[in-house]
């Protein structure tokens, strides 16, 4: 019997070609032949750009995907929805950033480092008076920041009791380098401000619109 040698970048290319042409039954028996694995991209942030893309990447037993579900199938109709979206916004971006960590988890020992999306917030004074290609890096949102803001993921102080302590970062969105931490912030950018800012309803107005 005569032996066909396939290349890799070929079944790759074949793959790239059905996807585009949404050619789903093409795709199905790629991944058959060759296994679902071949066709993943290798870098975590070419496979994770929505939320959907982590939801796929933990799968639907994952727990938090499970509590996910259930809290927002629970309580998120009609009103409730504006009034928690910083709630829905932290279930999902825990979601995300667990995604993006593929397993790692911070275990807070003395040499280990964690990362985060440091946010800055400008005021539209400051905006105006940027060059064109400062503009380009900063993403405009309506809303203010109150104390909260100051927190970064969380706050969590006990003053008045045996000990004094603060917790500025929540450990669930930490990541694991760097680079994770300045993809999360700019391609999650909405659910970053749901988290961090109140937003306004439409019709109002506020001076320190930040």
């Amino acid at each position: 019997m005569e032996k066909i040698e396939i290349k890799k970048e070929n079944i790759l290319a074949a793959y790239a070609t059905a996807r585009e042409a949404g050619a789903d039954s093409t795709m199905k028996v790629l991944e058959q032949l060759f296994g679902a694995e071949t066709f993943k991209p290798r870098d975590i942030t070419d496979r994770i750009k929505t939320f959907d893309d982590a939801l796929d990447e933990l799968g639907e037993c994952h727990p938090m995907v499970v509590q996910y579900n259930e809290i927002f199938n629970s309580f998120l109709e009609g009103t409730a929805a504006y009034n928690s979206c910083d709630i829905v916004a932290y279930l999902k971006l825990r979601i995300i950033c667990a995604a993006l960590n593929e397993g790692w988890e911070p275990q807070f020992t003395e040499d280990e480092w964690r990362y985060y999306p440091y946010l800055w917030l400008y005021t539209k004074d400051e905006i105006d008076r940027m060059s064109e290609d400062e503009r380009k890096e900063i993403v405009l949102f309506g809303g203010y920041a109150a104390h909260g803001a100051h927190a970064g993921f969380a706050s969590a102080s006990s003053s008045y009791a045996p000990s004094y302590t603060y917790a500025y970062f929540g450990s669930r969105l930490c990541l694991k380098s760097d680079t994770l931490a300045v993809y999360c912030g700019r391609q999650f950018a909405d659910l970053w401000a749901d988290f961090y800012l109140i937003r306004k309803k439409v019709g109002t107005t506020d001076q320190n619109d930040r």
